[in-house]
């Protein structure tokens, strides 16, 4: 039985897509780099910035000082969080429906804590989630488990009564490691349909209210 519901952040819970994708292009700027396209940056957000920064400035990634173009987009970003940034069609609905049915639900993410924590302040349906495990709380992230069995702990849910919902390989390894059912947001950054079925989730969901079905 369904007790909990513990979800990615980015591509899963937020489209954050145009406010990370304006970070790395306010950055490609500043090099007299072109700009790139959502098409291009949006399937890379998933994977953190070192992706961003591989699709933004692609075999010429090597001539530039990785660490400081990092910093660039980390700092922009931060400034920057939620100027375009919001939920998925269907996350608030799925979320007042977990809450009717007294299912718990959490927030694992590798996104850091600095970013994370003021951001979910400005999405009004997702500023009450209570269990929030980001990248930098413990010393491991996904694909690692303990992230995971954090958050089920924080809640007082067993792993076994916990579904996990994200949209990245190293979302459904972590579910499976931790030995929660796994399930793809198929909605997310995902690079395409055929690999994200690939990673053999538990669920495949189409859109957040489909997970419903399955609680």
């Amino acid at each position: 039985m369904t007790q909990a519901v513990i979800f990615d952040l980015d591509g899963t819970l937020l489209d954050t897509s145009d406010d990370l994708g304006a970070a790395l292009n306010d950055v490609l700027q500043k090099h007299g780099m072109p700009q790139v396209e959502r098409g291009v940056y949006s399937p890379a957000i998933s994977n953190g910035v070192k992706a961003l920064l591989e699709v933004g400035f692609a075999d010429q990634l090597s001539e530039f000082d990785f660490a400081t173009l990092k910093q660039q987009v980390l700092d922009y970003y931060a400034q920057n969080l939620a100027v375009h940034s919001h939920c998925f069609a269907g996350v608030k609905t799925l979320l007042e429906m977990l809450l009717s049915r007294d299912i718990k639900v959490a927030i694992m993410t590798n996104k850091p804590s600095f970013l994370t924590l003021p951001l979910l302040d400005q999405i009004t349906p997702l500023r009450d989630i209570e269990v929030v495990v980001c990248g930098d709380t413990l010393a491991v992230a996904k694909p690692h488990p303990e992230p995971l069995l954090l958050a089920a702990k924080q809640l007082g849910v067993e792993p076994a009564h916990c579904i996990y919902v994200g949209d990245a390989e190293r979302d459904i390894a972590a579910a499976k490691a931790a030995g929660m059912r796994s399930a793809t947001a198929l909605w997310g950054f995902i690079p395409s349909l055929e690999e994200a079925h690939n990673w053999s989730a538990d669920l495949n969901l189409t859109n957040p209210e489909s997970l419903i079905s399955y609680i």
